[in-house]
């Protein structure tokens, strides 16, 4: 993390910085939900730092309905290859261990909201 707002997130509020891919699976695979912030390069890409500052009062929002991460560097192209969602930032949605969805690049404050909610109320899929 290069970026003061990023790094924040774990500094400030205490939330885990997932290293590598067995620190993602340990973190997303704990019982409730889990949001994975995908930050990206901060000094190429400006919307970094906004979702660095929307995602913990998206965490208020939503009164504590799930908790936050972020993933290193070194992590990051492997999660969002292995989740499909190329782009970023972006907030990766876990819930018990399976991969809900992801929210790429930032959006407006409505846009988040409609979209949180209906990644919360998804079903998880039996499993196979």
């Amino acid at each position: 993390m290069s970026h003061p707002l990023i790094d924040r997130l774990t500094a400030e509020l205490g939330w885990p910085l997932l290293a590598d891919a067995a620190d993602v699976a340990t973190y997303t695979e704990q019982e409730g939900v889990h949001v994975v912030f995908v930050p990206g390069d901060p000094a190429r890409n400006l919307e970094s730092a906004d979702v660095a500052v929307i995602l913990p009062e998206l965490k208020q929002a939503f009164q504590g309905r799930f908790d936050c991460a972020v993933v290193s560097d070194a992590a990051e192209t492997a999660l969002r290859e292995s989740v499909g969602v190329l782009k970023t930032p972006s907030l990766l949605f876990w819930r018990d261990g399976r991969f809900l969805a992801g929210i790429p690049k930032v959006r407006d404050w409505d846009d988040y909201m409609r979209r949180v909610a209906e990644i919360l109320a998804m079903p998880i899929a039996a499993p196979v």
